[in-house]
C-alpha cells in the first residue's frame, strides 16, 4: 500500500514542489495539502495520512503546535516529519518535544526527503545528519538538560518500561558516564552495541550490515533497547547514549 502523505506549508510553491517530488516515487501518494496548522489538524482527521510533512513557521497556528496536537490525538496514527529552512536548535528541541518523528532541512535533496518519509512511515525516527550532529553537540555541552524524556513507546508497542534515571554531569570532554544505571545495566552486550550504533544516527539497514544480521533482528534489538531504557524513539536513544557516556563525541 502507498504511504499517504499530507504536505503542510504556507507557501503554495513549496507545497507544489514537495508534491511533485513525493508523487514521483512509487509507493508514496500525496493525499492533501494544508497552509497552516489548524488546517493541517483538520486534514489529518479527514484524510488519515500516514505521514505529515510539517512546516514550522506559518500564520495562525504554527507547525510545532499543530504537531503537538496531532501526536497527542489518540485517534491519529500519523507520523510528523518537520521540514524547515531554519537550522535552529530551539526548533529542533521543540519539534522533538512536540512528538515529531523526524526533522529535515528544506535544503535536503529530493532523495533525502523521499527516504525521510519512508523512514517515519515505518515507525522509525529520523534526523538529518547535520541535525544529528547538533543534538550530539548540545548533549555534550549541556548534558541534554533540555531534551524531553517522555514515557516509553517502543517500536513494537511494548509497554510498562519506566523512565531512565537522570542526573548526569558534563565536562569539556563530554558527559561523564553514569555509574550504576540500572536501565543501562539491563542491556545485553548486543543491545549495548545497537545503542552505540543508534548514537551514530544510522538506519536499521546500516546497523544490520555492520552486525551481519537481518533488519528484522535489528528492529527487535532496537525495540528492546527503547523499552528497557524507557525511551520514546531512536532520536532520544541518541541523547541517552551521549548523556550516559555510552559513546563520546569525537574531538
Amino acid at each position: 500500500m502507498s504511504i499517504r502523505v499530507l504536505v503542510v506549508d504556507d507557501q503554495s510553491l513549496v507545497r507544489a514542489g514537495f508534491r511533485t517530488i513525493l508523487d514521483s516515487e512509487d509507493g508514496i501518494e500525496v493525499v492533501g495539502e494544508a497552509s497552516d496548522g489548524a488546517a493541517a489538524i483538520a486534514q489529518v482527521a479527514a484524510l488519515a495520512p500516514d505521514v505529515v510533512c510539517m512546516d514550522v513557521q506559518m500564520p495562525g497556528m504554527d507547525g510545532l503546535e499543530a504537531t503537538r496536537r496531532i501526536t497527542a490525538d489518540a485517534t491519529s496514527t500519523a507520523a510528523v516529519l518537520v521540514l524547515t529552512t531554519f537550522n535552529r536548535e530551539d526548533y529542533l528541541f521543540e519539534a522533538l518535544e512536540a512528538g515529531a518523528s523526524g526533522f529535515l532541512l528544506k535544503n535536503s535533496s529530493p532523495e533525502q526527503l523521499i527516504e525521510a518519509v519512508q523512514v517515519v512511515a515505518r515507525g522509525d525516527a529520523l534526523l538529518s545528519p547535520d541535525v544529528t550532529r547538533r543534538v550530539i553537540e548540545a548533549v555534550a555541552s549541556s548534558g541534554a538538560e533540555r531534551m524531553p524524556r517522555p514515557a516509553a513507546a517502543p517500536e513494537t508497542g511494548a509497554a510498562g518500561a519506566t523512565a531512565p534515571a537522570t542526573g548526569t554531569s558534563s565536562s569539556p570532554e563530554g558527559p561523564i558516564p553514569v555509574s550504576g544505571s540500572p536501565e543501562l545495566a539491563s542491556l545485553t552486550d548486543r543491545e549495548r552495541e545497537v545503542l552505540e550504533f543508534l548514537a551514530e544516527g544510522i538506519s536499521n539497514a546500516q546497523i544490520a550490515q555492520r552486525m551481519w544480521v537481518g533488519e528484522a533482528t535489528v528492529k527487535t534489538h532496537v525495540s528492546k533497547v527503547l523499552m528497557k531504557l524507557g525511551l520514546r524513539d531512536r532520536v532520544h536513544a541518541v541523547v541517552y547514549a551521549y548523556e550516559h557516556g555510552v559513546v563520546r563525541p569525537s574531538s
